[in-house]
């Protein structure tokens, strides 16, 4: 087939559609599939100035139709069927301006990654639980050398410490004040009491018991007689005496007391003895490690005052006692209850075991071990509460 046959024109379509019988204008023949395209025409539109020109050459005319709205529309003529070539597509009459993009952010630079957290950093000292160095080692130096630097430190913390002790100690011998010298004064104030303090200090008229009864019943004592200073002749029991011949007896005190019912008696006695304080340490630990104040062959003697609830006091009627023995005191401090009515004992139970719970003796139901131990202790206060003024410098 030659080209020729396929550009004929296609003869219109017969219609009988009174509808389409008005006369239609006269169509040209259909251009060849070859023919370019006519440009769209439309009217010009006011643009935006263009920032940059991007055709150097000048945009040809507009077509008559854009000048003369009225003129007939133009077309294209149709090529030769002799035509062989294809024709390029003119460029368009009007070119669509470049839209302008809007402008991009202004640049800023990255912070920089942090070295410690790349993979390649080293690890810190102390990580997984791993202990930090007391100091930093020195490098080039062995363990040797930092064993000198160690006792290096130490040998400077021991001279600072001597350097300390030694001016305390100067300080002191310049003022006159020793700790020693001040428990050896109280000690030697306490052996001067006898002496030196009332009667009434060292044995109250009236001793308050709180909570010393049984079940922690409260007590009262009232003083019934004063035995007169003497020494320890009598006072003892033979053994008892030998056992505290070692320390001497510089003076013995007694008294009397009496419970608010004057059902039971006590006779409290205080043994100033001739020995310093490594005598009386020594003879407190004899009496600890061998249990010598429960012997009941190791009792002191009552003081029974004619004309007394105490009249009948002897030593047949010994209940229960007590034995202490000071060590920042020469004093030998004790005590022994027994009934106001006379009555006999034949076991006395010495104190400690007396007020413990469940004791079934006679002097334990009667509360006598806790007459005995709670009119020794408040003496013994109150023995230490005369001694601390007397210690004590004048400012």
């Amino acid at each position: 087939m030659s080209t020729e046959a396929r550009r004929a024109p296609f003869p219109p379509r017969p219609t009988d559609d009174p509808a389409f019988a008005e006369p239609r204008p006269p169509v040209e023949d259909e251009p060849s599939v070859f023919a370019p395209r006519r440009p769209l025409e439309r009217p010009r539109e006011t643009r935006p100035p263009v920032p940059e020109a991007r055709l150097t050459t000048p945009p040809p005319p507009p077509p008559a139709s854009a000048r003369f709205p009225d003129a007939p529309p133009t077309r294209a003529p149709a090529e030769t069927p002799t035509e062989t070539t294809t024709r390029l597509r003119p460029v368009p009459a009007d070119p669509e301006p470049a839209v302008p993009m809007a402008p991009p952010p202004a640049w800023s630079p990255a912070p920089a990654p942090d070295p410690s957290l790349s993979w390649n950093a080293p690890w810190p000292v102390g990580a997984f639980g791993q202990p930090e160095p007391y100091e930093e080692p020195v490098r080039g130096l062995g363990p040797l050398a930092r064993l000198r630097s160690r006792t290096g430190v130490a040998a400077v913390c021991v001279v600072l410490g001597l350097g300390l002790i030694g001016g305390a100690l100067a300080g002191s011998w310049l003022t006159g004040e020793d700790g020693d010298g001040t428990a050896d004064s109280g000690f030697a104030a306490a052996g001067a009491l006898w002496h030196n303090v009332p009667v009434d200090q060292l044995f109250p008229p009236t001793v308050q018991g709180t909570g010393a009864g049984p079940g922690g019943a409260d007590r009262s004592w009232t003083r019934i007689a004063v035995a007169p200073d003497t020494g320890c002749a009598g006072a003892f029991d033979p053994l008892l005496a030998r056992a505290l011949a070692p320390v001497g007896c510089a003076r013995l005190l007694r008294a009397t007391y009496t419970d608010a019912t004057e059902t039971h008696v006590t006779t409290v006695g205080l043994l100033f003895t001739k020995a310093d304080p490594a005598a009386m340490a020594g003879l407190a630990a004899r009496f600890r490690t061998e249990h010598l104040d429960r012997r009941t062959d190791l009792l002191p003697l009552p003081y029974a005052a004619k004309g007394t609830p105490a009249a009948g006091f002897g030593a047949k009627q010994r209940a229960s006692w007590t034995v202490g023995v000071l060590t920042d005191a020469p004093i030998v401090a004790f005590a022994v209850s027994g009934w106001a009515d006379g009555r006999t004992v034949d076991t006395p139970q010495p104190a400690p075991d007396a007020v413990r719970s469940g004791a079934t003796s006679a002097p334990a139901q009667a509360g006598l071990g806790n007459e005995a131990q709670g009119l020794a202790d408040r003496i013994q206060r109150k023995l230490r509460q005369t001694v601390s003024p007397a210690t004590e410098k004048p400012s």
